[in-house]
């Protein structure tokens, strides 16, 4: 289906009354319209479709229109929606790393609550590495004592040290207590994400260069590993999903999964059920940076783990960061992104929906990247039509104008050499041959290819992990996988006639460097 709409005036020409409604700045929009230019005008999409009928009657191009099966969407007045509109075809995106600056650890992203939080514990402003630091060392010091406390003073919530494992009849009650539907699309998920995480498991590979050689390359599961769950405006069963079944294919052992004492972390039946379905036995009800630290530290009540993956807010990224190298870690994962690339033949009413999905999580970045002027205009109507429906309305406008951007570059090629410096988490490409573009980008932390893949499907049931790297640091990082929880190591083994053939290599290299007792271990075997 291929929608084209044509705008003949300058996008800065463009301007909406704020204090018009959703439905007047669609009339106005399509009033901008050039009935010359358009190959069909049709607007709103949600009342109508328009497509090219490609069936062997019809001679194309012919385009008729369809009336959806679903009810429109209702309207109310609200503001205009002031997301960032940038003309980059001089080649300037200086917004793309400002975006990348407000978002990393160094923004000092944090709510005006948390940091009036962080004066109350602390006795004075810290900034979120400084205050990952302090509660790190104070876990590692004090142990259980500390954790209780930061419990209390951050979570708000009194529990002492054997209310900190959630109890196995909780766990069966939760389960007992769910419903039937979410527990058949949860086995229909995980065998999803089974399914996907077990075809790229990595297998031990052997081989016999020569007579007498036998190389291998091992891979060993981890022992133990943490799982941290988010669990402060919304409950993810999903991100259950996403790190234990992974962890579960490569053969973990040991799997403790960590979420605050709230309503949407531990004390969550459906998060709690998605546990006891996939045989999760190990939950606590602690969140924050003092659970990294238990987890990485080890107490009384929590064994130190070998690795700590999920996702969470700022300072559980920072208490990740600050504990590596003395466990491992998934990433470092900080607050959610996309980039979106369209062309003409993409729909503005998806692209909206698109956006929206990451910028609900708050702060999420959400950003268009066109080369066709006319879309910049139609999304931005569409974003204030759909916002106005969800449920978290005002945190995601606020994440829309803080860091969202529709950006106007000059060709395909511009597009996509803006989004590879970006190196997105998560890249949609909606164009008409969305392959030919991701062909030329190679930094994302995951890439979702046509109009009928929204990168929900990633989130929430396609099989790969949705626990992705986050900042620009896919460059170099890798979303969660099966492969995440592997060790690798590997296997030599020489007879005797192997190892006479190989030893003057050995001990002439060993000599040039200095190192006689290495050249001297080989020799006295010959």
């Amino acid at each position: 289906m291929d929608v084209k709409v044509h705008q003949t005036r300058p996008l800065r020409e463009i301007t909406l009354s704020e204090t018009r409604t959703a439905e007047d700045r669609r009339l106005s929009w399509r009033e901008s319209l050039s009935k010359t230019d358009a190959v069909y005008q049709v607007w709103p999409p949600a009342y109508h479709t328009a497509f090219r009928d490609e069936s062997p009657n019809v001679s194309p191009p012919s385009f008729r229109t369809e009336k959806p099966t679903s009810t429109p969407m209702t309207t109310r007045d609200l503001p205009a929606l002031n997301i960032q509109r940038v003309d980059a075809r001089d080649g300037s995106a200086e917004i793309l790393q400002q975006l990348r600056d407000k978002l990393s650890p160094d923004g000092n992203v944090v709510s005006p609550r948390g940091k009036a939080l962080t004066e109350e514990v602390f006795g004075q402003p810290l900034t979120p590495i400084e205050v990952v630091q302090r509660i790190c060392d104070d876990v590692r010091r004090e142990g259980t004592q500390a954790l209780l406390r930061y419990g209390r003073q951050l979570d708000k919530k009194e529990l002492s040290a054997d209310q900190i494992r959630v109890p196995a009849a909780d766990l069966a009650a939760a389960h007992a207590g769910a419903d039937p539907e979410l527990l058949q699309s949860i086995r229909r998920i995980r065998d999803n994400v089974a399914e996907f995480q077990s075809a790229i498991l990595h297998r031990d590979v052997t081989i016999t260069p020569k007579p007498g050689v036998t190389l291998t390359q091992r891979y060993v599961p981890l022992h133990r590993v943490g799982v941290c769950v988010p669990g402060g405006a919304a409950a993810y069963p999903s991100t259950v999903l996403m790190t234990v079944v992974p962890a579960q294919v490569a053969g973990v052992d040991e799997i403790a999964v960590v979420a605050p004492p709230t309503p949407f972390g531990a004390y969550n039946n459906d998060m709690l059920a998605t546990c006891h379905e996939l045989g999760v036995t190990e939950v606590y009800r602690m969140g924050g940076a003092q659970a990294v630290a238990a987890m990485a530290y080890g107490c009384d009540i929590v064994p130190a783990v070998d690795k700590i993956v999920g996702p969470g807010n700022l300072f559980v990224a920072l208490a990740k960061k600050h504990v590596y190298g003395t466990v491992d870690i998934d990433s470092f994962a900080g607050p959610s992104e996309v980039i979106v690339i369209a062309d003409e033949t993409a729909r503005a009413d998806f692209i909206a929906a698109d956006l929206l999905a990451q910028a609900e999580h708050s702060p999420g970045s959400a950003i268009l990247i066109t080369w066709h002027e006319a879309l910049i205009e139609a999304v931005a109507v569409e974003l204030e039509i759909q916002v106005a429906q969800l449920e978290r309305s005002e945190l995601t406008v606020d994440s829309l104008e803080s860091f969202g951007a529709l950006i106007l570059v000059r060709d395909e090629q511009h597009a996509c050499e803006l989004t590879d410096s970006f190196a997105p988490e998560h890249l949609h490409i909606e164009t008409a041959n969305p392959r030919q573009q991701i062909a030329q980008i190679r930094n994302s932390g995951a890439a979702f290819l046509g109009q009928h893949t929204p990168v929900a499907l990633g989130d929430y049931a396609a099989g790969p992990s949705h626990v992705l790297p986050t900042g620009g640091t896919c460059t170099w990082a890798a979303g969660l996988s099966s492969n995440s929880f592997l060790r690798s190591g590997s296997v030599t083994e020489f007879n005797a006639d192997a190892m006479k053939a190989i030893a003057p290599d050995v001990e002439r290299l060993a000599e040039k460097e200095g190192l006689t007792a290495h050249a001297r271990s080989v020799s006295i075997r010959r």
